[in-house]
């Protein structure tokens, strides 16, 4: 037997616009019954951790600390269901969770946060690392920081004579299903971070990483201004939702 209510759309909090939530007048104060069903959750994650807990109440943890004192479960449960799973939740982009009814900026500070902090996490473990040796690493940090991006995002990752890698840059933002890249200007940077290697990396939002003609030919030319510089292309990687191409391994490059 749950120890939950059934889902009701009047549980969930408004807010006003200074982040104060807004309940009715006839609306009892927190039952016992979610102080408990809190510590019990909080418990089995600090004996168990992430593995222990499902996506539901991965996101019942971080909402705690947005809703102090309402049953945030059936929140939860939404989130999910407009998005996907908890890594899409919270790399949702903002204007597209302000529309779920519930949500307010105290929700959406913590679920940025708790963004952030993954992609601080993931590139701390790639930045100053042989990119070969760390390759897996590589692959998860373009994964967690683009592949549930709504517009094609292009990085460049610049790496030094031993293949470590020095500096990741954001080269360009586009639309859905296009992102303007400037051959020069990727190897200038190239020159003024004294890389001698770089790796292109971009997302494809529609989840398929198979290239486009355009995005072909886009990598021919930074090829060629690169060689014409004395630096090598190690790769270029399309990120798509669940699984990445390279142009190396694909023969492109």
């Amino acid at each position: 037997m749950s120890d939950q209510p059934a889902f009701s759309e009047k549980s969930l909090p408004l807010f006003s616009a200074d982040d104060t939530p807004i309940m009715p007048s006839s609306s009892p104060q927190q039952p016992s019954y979610i102080a408990d069903h809190r510590q019990r959750l909080r418990d089995r994650f600090l004996q168990g951790g992430a593995t222990a807990i499902p996506d539901y109440e991965m996101l019942e943890l971080v909402l705690f600390r947005a809703i102090p004192r309402r049953d945030v479960k059936p929140l939860a449960w939404r989130l999910l269901d407009t998005f996907g799973d908890f890594n899409r939740v919270v790399s949702a982009p903002i204007p597209r969770l302000l529309e779920v009814k519930g949500i307010g900026p105290a929700v959406i500070t913590e679920l940025k946060i708790i963004e952030a902090a993954a992609h601080r996490l993931s590139r701390a473990r790639v930045l100053q690392r042989h990119v070969v040796s760390s390759w897996d690493d590589l692959l998860n940090y373009c994964h967690v920081t683009m592949a549930h991006r709504d517009t094609e995002q292009f990085r460049v990752l610049y790496l030094d004579r031993k293949n470590v890698m020095i500096a990741d840059e954001e080269q360009a933002r586009g639309t859905v299903d296009h992102v303007p890249v400037y051959p020069r200007e990727v190897v200038k940077r190239a020159l003024e971070h004294n890389a001698s290697a770089l790796i292109l990396v971009h997302n494809h939002p529609s989840g398929d990483p198979t290239p486009s003609e355009a995005d072909i030919v886009m990598t021919k030319q930074i090829e060629a201004a690169a060689q014409a510089l004395g630096l090598t292309l190690h790769d270029h990687l399309i990120i798509g939702k669940s699984r990445e191409l390279s142009f190396h391994a694909e023969g492109l490059l």
